[in-house]
């Protein structure tokens, strides 16, 4: 497969992605957009390795970021159609948990911990904008509390009604950005986006590394 050139790369690109998404301001505001919660200050590791044993499948996490009170982020860029997406959900909550509590410690104390997909396709093919999908119990169709949740983010959803403006201006931006001639967009946080992420490509550590 070809090498994207540096100076064409978009938020769609994993390289730019975690880039963009190391401001703790922007990760932090893009968290509150995919989960409709306000988000405190966050801690972020991007490109984040975890593999606990030679033999097993290890991950690599986009973007894992962590806040004030100990909940665990992993948010995800997608570009191609995966068939197993919600068992690879399943798998970085397992990862993520690994870590996340100490010899002796009580399980109250495990922290919740979101993974976020944000697809350039339909997971699903429902046509919404966002599908969020945690435990139920079967009898009581009542949510389970184990602190556990999962929200695929669909850049190609077609039902606007009931999604938050400006969570539509960011998915609008993800399908769109690259794609089309200019981002008319006025939402002053995608305005932000791309200019940060034209200040990435006009630095040249930035291109050495890519």
């Amino acid at each position: 497969m070809e090498t994207r050139k540096f100076k064409d790369l978009t938020i769609r690109d994993a390289f730019m992605f975690a880039a963009v998404m190391s401001d703790p301001e922007i990760c932090r505001r893009v968290l509150e957009l995919a989960l409709g919660i306000p988000i405190s200050e966050v801690h972020i590791q991007t490109e984040k390795t975890m593999a606990y044993h030679s033999e097993y499948h290890g991950v690599r996490l986009d973007v894992y970021a962590a806040d004030a009170d100990r909940t665990r982020f992993n948010v995800e860029m997608q570009v191609t159609l995966q068939r197993f997406l919600p068992k690879r959900s399943r798998y970085y909550h397992d990862q993520i948990d690994m870590d996340a509590l100490l010899a002796g410690d009580s399980y109250e104390n495990l922290p919740d911990t979101y993974v976020i997909f944000i697809c350039d396709f339909d997971p699903f093919g429902d046509g919404l904008y966002r599908y969020s999908t945690g435990m139920v119990c079967e009898e009581t169709g009542k949510s389970v509390s184990d602190g556990v949740k999962t929200v695929y983010l669909n850049a190609h959803g077609r039902n606007r009604d009931g999604i938050p403006e400006e969570l539509l201006q960011f998915l609008d931006y993800v399908k769109n950005t690259g794609r089309t001639e200019e981002i008319s967009t006025t939402d002053p946080f995608v305005r932000h986006l791309q200019d940060s992420i034209n200040k990435i490509k006009q630095n040249r550590g930035m291109e050495e590394r890519y």
